[in-house]
């Protein structure tokens, strides 16, 4: 009896299975701490911001204006855009079109609007929010790049005539009447840009963007009402100078709507909730991986 004791005893434990952690199952506390380094909001560096923005404009009009220009689906997809907003009682942008037009300085304001304020505002938003909100800079910044970056697909897969270029419609191309300058969508720089590259408006889209920036973190009452009119001003000028449809505005805002989501998801917050001021977490993993530095080698102990 005693011997079928001992046998038994060694039996169970030759046949015990293995300790299973749930450690296992997680990432290693190295990969963890890399992620939340390449996460955490840190202060920018005017110089790669620079070569970062420039870098990516480039790209950005490169492959807008590769995309091809596919004329006769951008027409008919105006013209459905065109039957649609009737349908729905708000294709009123041929009478805001003649109406505002019928204003010569108005009209002239707008052209000039609409060719360089789009650029200048985005800038300054940019630039003011790196010198005075460094620590929600990078996440800012992201919704600006995701949006720009879906807007792309929109233009590669939904060619789409602006309202000036539409067959049978009497919409007014008001750079061309009116021979202002700067419009790379008319006269003799029209070669240069994507002639039906209309769906979704980034017009809109970067406005919106800086509007409601500085809606969110300026603390001056008059900032934030201004912030609010300037998209609000923006889609009376697209519209009035024959440029874009009403649909077009709104594409750009589900656009911008997929920037915030993409910050938000990165972040884990919206832009304006994240420290004013980043906390020092020493150089970007990243940068210190590309320069050579070994600062990565504390997280693979």
């Amino acid at each position: 009896m005693g011997e079928a004791s001992v046998k038994t005893l060694e039996t169970r434990t030759d046949v015990s299975s293995p300790t299973v952690t749930e450690s296992q199952d997680r990432p290693a506390p190295s990969e963890r701490a890399l992620l939340s380094r390449l996460r955490a909001p840190r202060r920018p560096r005017i110089w790669f911001e620079v070569l970062l923005i420039a870098v990516s404009y480039w790209t950005y009009s490169l492959i807008r204006n590769a995309v091809p220009e596919q004329k006769a689906a951008a027409l008919a997809n105006a013209d459905w855009i065109w039957r649609t907003e009737r349908t729905l009682g708000i294709a009123v942008e041929e009478s805001v079109n003649h109406a505002v037009n019928s204003v010569t300085w108005l009209i002239v304001g707008m052209n000039y609007y609409y060719a360089t304020l789009h650029f200048v505002m985005t800038i300054g938003v940019l630039v003011w929010i790196y010198r005075f909100h460094p620590g929600r800079y990078a996440a800012t910044r992201l919704v600006l790049f995701a949006t720009t970056g879906v807007a792309l697909v929109g233009y590669y897969f939904y060619p789409l005539a602006p309202p000036r270029l539409m067959n049978g419609q009497n919409f007014v191309d008001t750079v061309l009447v009116h021979h202002t300058w700067g419009s790379m969508a008319s006269g003799n720089l029209k070669h240069m840009s994507n002639q039906y590259a209309a769906m979704p408006s980034m017009h809109i889209g970067w406005s919106l963007w800086c509007g409601l920036t500085i809606f969110a973190v300026a603390s001056a009452p008059w900032a934030r009402i201004l912030g609010l009119l300037y998209p609000t001003a923006t889609l009376i000028v697209i519209v009035a100078t024959a440029n874009h449809f009403w649909l077009d505005a709104v594409g750009g805002m589900l656009c911008l709507a997929f920037g915030y989501a993409v910050s938000r998801t990165w972040y884990g917050s919206l832009p304006h909730r994240l420290p004013r001021r980043p906390e020092e977490t020493g150089r970007h993993p990243v940068a210190a991986a590309v320069l050579g530095i070994p600062a990565l080698n504390r997280f693979r102990r």
